[in-house]
Order: structure tokens, then C-alpha cells, then sequence
């Protein structure tokens, strides 16, 4: 193939554009400000998690509290009534008797329910504090994360805006190249290498390998216009005055 010197020059600010769009889709996969999100969010959905888990321990000891509180006042109006029948005068000495038991029984009973509603009420309040300490933590990761989006966004866009720069410089620099040089450029790239480099003090710009004297006098030999590839890894090796030759 051939192609004039100065045309295949501009292979490597081709190149060059084109390494600079591999960084960039490697940046934009291994984004640290992506990863960071990504760990606060989930962070935050453990921490949703665990308030969560509190705040249904706190419904169930609500419940437990409603429920104790209806029976102490179950109680306390059962016993206001028997002292009430009791203080009228109007029971016989049987009944005297039995209410007197009754009463001793609902008096023992209120006592012990109104233990466990205190022993109940106290888990609330601790349970509470830890229902708040799990908000708080919830709050706090939910301001960073704002903050990491921010900057994972701040670096998508920048990101977006180096791609769309070198995607119109690209395209106008392919327009100047023979589709059939172009063409073997980017099979070359397909193929994972580097589609042209720099020949360079005998190396190869792309692979870095130092080609042999036999193979470097044959390049020198070549004109100028005839396309040269590594025998190496096949890229397109440029020839300049840097190159020795």
C-alpha cells in the first residue's frame, strides 16, 4: 500500500486520539467517584435495613404497652368497683369476704402488671434511642451520598465532554486517510493493538520491541510512501525524521 508520507504522519495524531478515547472508557468504567456511590448506596440500604428492624421492635413494644395498659386499667376498674360495692354496706358477710379477696388479688395483679409495663416502657425508650442513633446514621449517609452523586455526575460530565472532543477530532482526521489505509488501521485496533505508532531509535511505538538490523536496513530501503507494519505486532509503524533512518 501506498501513501504519502505526509499522511501517514497524521496516523499518529489519529492514534493519539484514539488512546485518549480508551482512556477515557476506561476512566468511565473504573470511576473511583462511581465506586463511591456505589458503596454509600449500599451502606445505606443496611443502615435502612437495621432502622427498620428498630422501628418494628419499637411497634411490637407499643403493642406491649397497649396491651399492659388496658389491663392495669382493666384492673383499676375492677377494683374501684368491688371497693365501691365493698364501701356501700349493702353486701352480706359472704360477699364481704369475697370482695376483701378480690380485692388483694387485683391489688397483687396491678402491681405486677404495672412492673412489666415499667420494665416494658424502659425497653422502649432504649429502643427509641437506638431507632433515632439509626436515623441519624441514615441522614448523615444520605447527605454524603448526595455529595458523592454530585461529583460522580461533575465526572461523568467531564468525562462526556473530553469523549465528544475527541470523537469531532477523530472525525475529522479520518476524512483525510485512503479508506484502504484506514481500513487496516482499524483492524488493527479491532484486534486489541495499537493501529500506528511511531517508528523509533529501531523500537516499534507500539509494541516497544527493538526491531532487528536485517529488518531495520529493509524499512530504510522502502520509500517513503510505501506503508510499513511492525513485523512484531502489526501496527502501522510512521516514519519520521525521529525515526533514524
Amino acid at each position: 500500500m501506498n501513501v504519502e508520507p505526509r499522511i501517514q504522519a497524521k496516523l499518529l495524531d489519529l492514534a493519539a486520539v484514539d488512546t485518549e478515547l480508551t482512556r477515557i472508557a476506561h476512566r468511565r468504567r473504573t470511576l473511583p467517584e462511581q465506586e463511591e456511590v456505589q458503596r454509600l448506596e449500599a451502606d445505606r440500604v443496611g443502615l435502612k435495613d437495621a432502622a427498620v428492624a428498630v422501628q418494628i421492635v419499637l411497634d411490637d413494644l407499643d403493642r406491649d404497652i397497649s396491651k399492659l395498659e388496658g389491663e392495669v386499667d382493666a384492673v383499676r376498674k375492677r377494683e374501684e368497683r368491688d371497693r365501691a360495692l365493698l364501701e356501700s354496706g349493702t353486701v352480706g358477710a359472704k360477699q364481704l369476704t369475697e370482695l376483701e379477696h378480690e380485692l388483694g388479688s387485683l391489688t397483687r395483679r396491678q402491681g405486677v402488671l404495672e412492673e412489666e409495663l415499667l420494665e416494658v416502657m424502659e425497653r422502649r425508650e432504649a429502643t427509641q434511642g437506638d431507632y433515632e442513633r439509626a436515623g441519624g446514621q441514615v441522614d448523615r449517609i444520605d447527605d454524603t451520598l448526595v455529595d458523592a452523586t454530585r461529583r460522580r455526575d461533575d465526572a461523568l460530565a467531564d468525562l462526556d465532554a473530553a469523549q465528544q472532543r475527541c470523537e469531532s477530532d477523530r472525525a475529522g482526521l479520518v476524512a483525510e486517510f485512503p479508506d484502504d489505509l484506514l481500513a487496516v488501521y482499524d483492524r488493527q485496533r479491532a484486534g486489541g493493538g495499537v493501529g500506528a505508532a511511531l517508528l523509533q531509535a529501531r523500537r516499534c511505538g507500539a509494541c516497544r520491541i527493538e526491531i532487528d538490523r536485517g529488518e531495520i536496513a529493509r524499512i530504510a530501503a522502502t520509500a517513503p510512501d510505501v506503508v510499513v507494519r511492525c513485523p512484531e505486532c502489526s501496527a502501522i509503524m510512521v516514519r519520521t525524521k525521529e525515526s533514524g533512518l
